[in-house]
């Protein structure tokens, strides 16, 4: 997988999070905000309640899952 400026944001640890995908060293998991996300939360209000968190960390979680995902599917 190549990796961009962002991707950068994304750091896995093996003793945090389980090493799950979180973002820059902190203990918010690229899962958490994708699922924000996804239930409608906007970028504005992620960003309120994890005052921690960047705008370009919630497009690095974009970009990683897109990334990620980015691979053939075969049907049998």
């Amino acid at each position: 997988m190549a990796t961009s400026p962002s991707q950068s944001r994304i750091t896995v640890e093996p003793g945090k999070c389980g090493g799950r995908p979180c973002i820059r060293h902190m203990r918010i998991r690229v899962k958490d905000v994708l699922e924000m996300l996804a239930s409608g939360a906007s970028e504005d209000q992620i960003l309120a309640d994890y005052p921690d968190l960047e705008r370009e960390d919630i497009r690095a979680c974009l970009e990683y899952a897109a990334q990620y995902f980015d691979h053939p599917v075969f049907v049998g």
